[in-house]
């Protein structure tokens, strides 16, 4: 993070247990304001519990986290604030089946923020075109291929107009020839500006968009740096092994 800029997101000393399994091990992070951040490593290394920890789904036993300057507590009142401003996309689509396109975008501005229906809607159809499915709109969800799918997804989570976007893997569920549609959705979310945490595989994708790549192992953030710098001349092991492993991968 570069000095002068503000965080969006900080973590001091978060660690995260289920059972005697430690999953994330004293993380410590801060994320400035419309910085891009990759998250990358081998299965288990604890990067989605990292992201997943920001928005309150996993519990964390010590340690502090702050977003936009709340303090994540157990109290449901930060919770809830949190949550209004940070926008997630999972590797499951999670949208509701019974629901259209458009009245998945709209609930939750309507039901969380109190927008008028014209409203959300005029909203949501902005959104749906920035992802270029406008003409979706009508459809449910299970007319959709797998990629228009979790496109939908990155429009309804922006539809809540959140500060800070998470991404928890959110190409990994989809057939090859689908990936490249969805990244380039995040690309061009990408250039207007918002605060970004990624966790992928895909490293073509950290290397065109990321300010930040942090590789994660054994619960723990083993390096981090620019992509260009850290795929180039990686200082460990253990993202040597990585690197090899994902080149071969592809």
């Amino acid at each position: 993070m570069t000095a002068g800029a503000q965080a969006a997101v900080t973590l001091q000393g978060v660690n995260t247990s289920f059972g005697s399994n430690h999953v994330l091990r004293d993380i410590s992070l801060t994320v400035a304001q419309g910085e891009r951040v990759v998250i990358c490593g081998p299965s288990g290394s604890g990067k989605s519990t990292m992201i997943r920890c920001i928005n309150g789904l996993e519990r964390y036993q010590s340690g502090h986290i702050t977003v936009d300057g709340i303090a994540l507590t157990r109290d449901a009142t930060s919770l809830k604030r949190i949550r209004r401003d940070v926008g997630m996309v999972f590797q499951s689509f999670n949208l509701f089946p019974h629901l259209t396109v458009l009245e998945n975008c709209v609930l939750a501005p309507m039901s969380v923020r109190g927008m008028k229906r014209a409203e959300a809607k005029a909203l949501a159809m902005d959104y749906l075109g920035r992802v270029k499915i406008p003409e979706q709109a009508r459809k449910y969800p299970n007319q959709l291929s797998g990629g228009q799918q979790q496109r939908v997804a990155i429009a309804r989570a922006l539809c809540m107009q959140p500060r800070v976007m998470l991404f928890d893997e959110p190409t990994s569920a989809l057939d090859p020839e689908m990936v490249r549609e969805v990244l380039d959705t995040m690309v061009e979310l990408a250039g207007s500006g918002m605060t970004m945490l990624c966790v992928t595989h895909e490293m073509g994708f950290a290397r065109q968009v990321a300010d930040r790549v942090i590789f994660m192992d054994g619960g723990e953030i083993v390096e981090q740096g620019a992509p260009d710098t850290l795929f180039a001349a990686p200082k460990t092991e253990r993202l040597q092994r990585f690197l090899a492993q994902i080149l071969r991968s592809h």
